[in-house]
């Protein structure tokens, strides 16, 4: 205990001499607030170590959050999911934490308006902030406030700064790629023709890599690699480093009419377009380095890949059924092992962090396992109550008496990615526990069932989940779903199911999207119910009023009826999930180990109608 108290108030002290280190490099530039967003230049969610700056200044380590550093004053901005979290990693290191709420005064945009004084000067690295966010940031604040862009604070004080990541590069299989680079080079330049621009910039990493059907490993979880890419009407350049990429795999991209240049030489092309050049940019997923001294004149549209990216083809969506048996079947190999190792606790303890590895070592003996998708979720009780908990060695419960335990993990396949979210119960759950998870399923198979007319906006669906959930006055501080790439990012946009995100065209859902589905719910120091499926969009059919659109559910693992109370289930929503856990049961059969055949078996009987 004196260990882990000392570890701590060493961890104050280091953040608390970067505050000051940070507010003595402001005041040499003449800085009076300094803002630090969770990006980097390609916009990306999970960020190389280089560009965690938010984490190495405040010691938070949850994905998402704002920053603002003043001379007397440093806040993070973190909505509902993070509080928890952050109100622990922040206790006594001089970062206030700031609770981020549907209410637009509670953003740090809304607060620098009301707190910067007229003449202030803000800064913030144009490299890591979007266009869309620049604007949002000048047409907030006082005229007379001064953005600057062109500062990295961070480089001048953080002296052990990691490098850039530049591993290999390398193609995906043929077997595995629906479409051939030069196909959706010529898709991607058929939607720049129909805006009329003859260049188009992208910086999203995902997008690249779908692209170009190349994949890497630059970023933790997410099977991308560092560049940008400037396409033209017959040629494209990939910026990247060079050494990443196999003298192969240069001339296949040459054959195709890719060239290759150095990554740090991006922003000199883009500024080098010439003023006859009309040059297509996605505000959302560009940042204002890029177009801070432009000489072409630009057309702002969302990244024509993001959308083809995003509605799968026939062949990424058989083979992401076939992943889903493949991880559906590691994961009954787990779960039967986790319950033997549930029952044996009392002889060796069983800990949080012990599910990752486990969940991992079963994936892992997959032929076309890759990696996680995502740090994996094990949060037992209390622990579940913060939506993206993560144990640690130092910090991990041990699961012990009655409860329940979430875990949501995820793996990139060759042939898809996986994200589901499992709620196990340990001992006795509570009849309060039992009724939580049951409203959370009935919220969860409401969206599996849902149809509707296609190019809907995702966003006006996520009632659909939250309204049995709504109706005991309960509700969740995230979003019902996000958009899953193929063998790609497991968040991927443009479409998500949140009401509170903009319900647009851009958002809009479409034939081939995949999407998760994972409804929840969460009482503080109490326990945490998410239960988690990837749908596939699929055509219904049209009866005269336009082409409409339901789910497939692609997720293969049963669902513990020890969670529930069935006697809040409809006879209908008791159907769902029998048939639910027949297609279960009849695709992960075949070759099961015998524990695991007995585990699955147990867990698909049906519940009485």
């Amino acid at each position: 205990m004196n260990n882990e108290r000392s570890a701590v108030a060493n961890t104050v002290s280091l953040i608390q001499t970067r505050l000051a280190a940070a507010r003595q490099a402001m005041s040499d530039h003449g800085v009076h607030a300094w803002l630090i967003p969770s990006a980097d230049p390609h916009l990306s969610e999970y960020l190389p170590a280089h560009w965690q700056i938010r984490q190495w200044l405040t010691g938070f380590t949850g994905s998402v959050g704002t920053v603002v550093v003043t001379p007397t004053f440093a806040g993070l901005w973190v909505d509902s999911r993070y509080w928890d979290q952050a109100e622990k990693e922040l206790a006594d290191s001089g970062v206030t934490l700031q609770r981020t709420t549907a209410a637009p005064e509670s953003t740090h945009v809304s607060w620098l308006a009301r707190t910067l004084d007229s003449d202030a000067v803000l800064s913030v690295d144009g490299r890591a902030l979007a266009l869309d966010a620049r604007d949002a940031l000048i047409d907030a604040l006082p005229k007379t406030v001064t953005l600057r862009l062109d500062l990295d604070i961070a480089q001048q004080i953080w002296s052990d700064r990691p490098p850039l990541p530049q591993q290999p590069i390398w193609a995906l299989p043929e077997s595995f790629a629906a479409q051939t680079r030069a196909e959706k080079l010529a898709l991607v330049r058929e939607h720049m023709q129909a805006k009329h621009a003859n260049q188009h910039f992208i910086s999203t990493l995902d997008d690249i890599a779908w692209v170009l059907n190349l994949r890497g490993s630059d970023v933790a979880f997410n099977p991308v690699f560092m560049a940008h890419l400037l396409i033209g009407p017959s040629q494209a350049v990939l910026f990247v480093a060079p050494k990443a990429l196999s003298t192969e795999l240069t001339k296949s991209l040459s054959d195709d009419g890719v060239l290759i240049a150095p990554y740090e030489q991006a922003l000199q092309a883009v500024t080098d377009l010439s003023h006859t050049d009309t040059l297509l940019i996605d505000p959302k997923r560009t940042t204002s380095a890029f177009v801070s001294t432009l000489a072409a004149s630009t057309v702002s549209a969302m990244n024509p890949s993001t959308r083809l990216k995003a509605c799968k083809q026939e062949t990424e969506i058989a083979n992401w059924r076939q992943t889903m048996i493949a991880d559906g079947q590691a994961l009954c190999e787990f779960f039967a092992e986790l319950e033997q190792a549930i029952d044996a606790r009392d002889d060796v303890p069983l800990t949080e962090v012990m599910i990752d590895d486990a969940v991992t070592r079963w994936r892992a003996k997959t032929p076309q396992f890759v990696s996680r998708s995502f740090a994996t979720i094990a949060a037992f009780n209390a622990n579940a109550a913060m939506p993206h908990y993560h144990a640690t060695a130092k910090h991990s419960a041990q699961i012990v008496g009655d409860g329940l335990l979430l875990i949501d993990s995820g793996g990139q396949y060759l042939g898809g990615t996986t994200d589901i979210t499992r709620m196990v119960p340990i001992g006795e759950p509570t009849l309060a526990q039992r009724q939580d998870c049951t409203v959370v399923l009935q919220g969860m198979i409401a969206m599996s069932r849902l149809q509707f007319p296609a190019g809907t906006p995702a966003p006006l669906l996520d009632a659909v989940a939250r309204a049995p959930i709504w109706q005991r006055s309960l509700d969740y501080g995230h979003g019902t779903g996000h958009g899953v790439g193929y063998f790609l990012n497991v968040h991927e946009g443009p479409q998500v199911l949140a009401f509170r995100a903009p319900a647009t065209s851009d958002t809009a859902l479409w034939a081939g999207m995949v999407t998760s589905n994972e409804p929840g719910l969460y009482r503080a120091g109490q326990w945490g119910v998410r239960i988690e499926n990837l749908l596939c969009c699929q055509a219904v059919g049209s009866a005269g009023f336009g082409d409409f659109l339901g789910f497939e559910t692609l997720t293969l693992c049963p669902i513990d009826t020890q969670c529930f109370e069935l006697d809040m289930l409809r006879v209908d929503e008791r159907q769902w999930l029998n048939d639910y856990h027949e297609m279960v049961r009849q695709r992960l059969a075949p070759g099961l180990s015998p524990a695991a055949t007995r585990w699955l078996l147990s867990r698909t009987e049906p519940v009485p109608l």
